[in-house]
């Protein structure tokens, strides 16, 4: 062995090149979405807490904001290849302090959406494994099963976990069309209603509540330019795996909200929705195709939940790798794998962060679905909106002082028309907060989850002042990604 020093390292500072095309990206962004988990949980949900039955209209209006956000998002793309996406946006746009403390809330919101996740794997396993073997383990002890996989899915080659999701996700949308099917041939006696996609079904009060609801359903569109430095020909495949991201998102939950109001017609949703809850979808197809179709979605909504853990793992390892990369973080985290190019130090730090979170919860008796998943995805729901909408600035900063030959529509019209929508709907989450999280209107929390993120923010600032005074090289790096590997040598 050459003890020479040019040996290959064990790690590197780089993720690997040409590994995902169009296909690849695309399973992560709507595999993050969870196509059934969204269908059979959020859907009801939404029905449930607001009675408003305009949520098929409220998929596609968030899914065209979506696409309007994404304009200038793909445009900032071409210009800034970075795994750390939103910080390295706001970095170069708004400055390097704003792009730290955008770091610290991306890696809030995205650390509790994956988290949140194994909260949601135990009560979706449960009723199966005790349908089959008479008995089930705590939902903890099925979390951690679900944490293992993907945890040891974390470290190996990106375009391996692409390959899982892939599987995972033709299954479940395959599954959730079936059900739609079943429900449409099986309308109920007033006939198919078409009230749903009607904008005077959205726009009643209430309507905050179900966009606030409905909005994490979109969850992960953002995560194409996540993986451009693991793209094929990025400049194709990043806003190509983006437009069909939300696309599909969008149509698919917008016809399935639709589809589930079929047999009920539009009077009678909400009133099965509040009865039957998550179990609403599955025991519509035992009813329309029976019980061994619905045990198969049973199925496929315990795997939605694991591609989920799987493709927000995958983002959330990303995000800590580029700030590790540029020192924000300790330079261990900006290491991957030789041998696989994963980041290695980051997918250990979200795995050890999965083990806290499920054994505190585990001990303290907290309920997991209510207090785990719902509040966490609350959480990250808001802090992903609040990301969405300075990365939309900060595309319009950035183009005014960096000319390029791109359009007036994706440098200033498109982002700015996202920041006034996406500024709205924040506003309809907080103002219908409590509703989401499911708390009395007076409860503290609906304000103590808020107010997290303002905590982050000076956190941020501050860290980014310290970076500034005291290690002006590392200062200058931020949101440089792999340029500031070469630069600070």
């Amino acid at each position: 062995m050459s003890v020479t020093g040019q040996r290959p390292s064990a790690v590197s500072a780089a993720l690997a090149k040409d590994r995902l095309g169009v296909p690849s990206v695309v399973f992560f962004v709507v595999s993050a979405a969870a196509p059934l988990m969204v269908v059979a949980g959020s859907v009801p949900t939404a029905y449930t807490v607001t009675g408003v039955i305009g949520v098929p209209f409220g998929f596609l209006l968030l899914g065209a904001i979506f696409a309007l956000f994404a304009v200038g998002y793909v445009t900032m793309a071409r210009h800034v290849v970075n795994a750390g996406a939103f910080y390295a946006y706001a970095a170069q746009g708004l400055g390097k302090t704003a792009g730290v403390a955008t770091a610290w809330v991306a890696l809030l919101a995205y650390n509790a959406l994956q988290l949140g996740l194994y909260g949601i794997i135990g009560s979706a396993a449960e009723p199966l494994l005790a349908d089959w073997f008479g008995a089930s383990p705590p939902w903890w002890v099925i979390g951690l099963a679900a944490w293992a996989v993907t945890g040891a899915l974390g470290l190996l080659r990106v375009d391996v976990n692409g390959k899982i999701l892939s599987v995972l996700l033709v299954s479940e949308i395959a599954v959730v069309l079936l059900f739609d099917l079943g429900d449409l041939t099986h309308a109920a006696p007033s006939g198919i209603s078409f009230e749903g996609f009607s904008p005077a079904a959205l726009f009643v009060p209430g309507v905050g509540a179900a966009l606030a609801t409905v909005v994490a359903g979109f969850a992960g569109i953002e995560s194409s330019v996540v993986f451009a430095e693991e793209s094929k020909d990025r400049d194709r495949t990043v806003p190509t795996a983006t437009y069909l991201g939300i696309a599909i998102i969008a149509i698919l939950y917008s016809f399935s909200a639709w589809a589930q109001m079929v047999p009920t017609g539009p009077d009678g949703i909400v009133k099965a929705a509040t009865e039957q809850g998550p179990l609403l979808v599955f025991n519509q197809a035992a009813t329309h195709m029976g019980s061994a179709i619905a045990t198969i979605g049973s199925v496929l909504f315990v795997t939605s939940s694991i591609a989920c853990m799987i493709a927000f793992h995958n983002t959330t390892a990303r995000y800590i790798f580029a700030l590790g990369r540029e020192n924000v973080l300790p330079s261990v985290f900006g290491r991957t794998s030789a041998r696989t190019a994963a980041p290695v130090a980051g997918s250990l730090l979200q795995t050890a962060l999965g083990l806290i979170v499920i054994s505190v919860y585990a001990i303290s008796g907290l309920d997991p679905v209510t207090k785990l998943f719902f509040t966490f995805g609350a959480f990250g729901g808001l802090g992903l909106l609040t990301l969405l909408t300075v990365t939309s600035i900060a595309v319009i900063v950035f183009f005014s002082r960096n000319p390029a030959r791109e359009t007036t529509w994706r440098t200033r019209v498109a982002p700015a028309l996202s920041t006034v929508a996406l500024s709205v709907i924040i506003g309809m989450t907080l103002i219908n907060f409590d509703t989401v999280l499911g708390v009395a209107p007076d409860s503290p929390i609906r304000w103590i989850l808020p107010g997290i993120f303002v905590v982050a923010i000076v956190f941020g600032v501050i860290w980014a002042r310290v970076l500034k005074g005291t290690r002006p090289e590392v200062y200058a790096n931020i949101g440089l990604g792999a340029q500031a590997v070469g630069g600070s040598k």
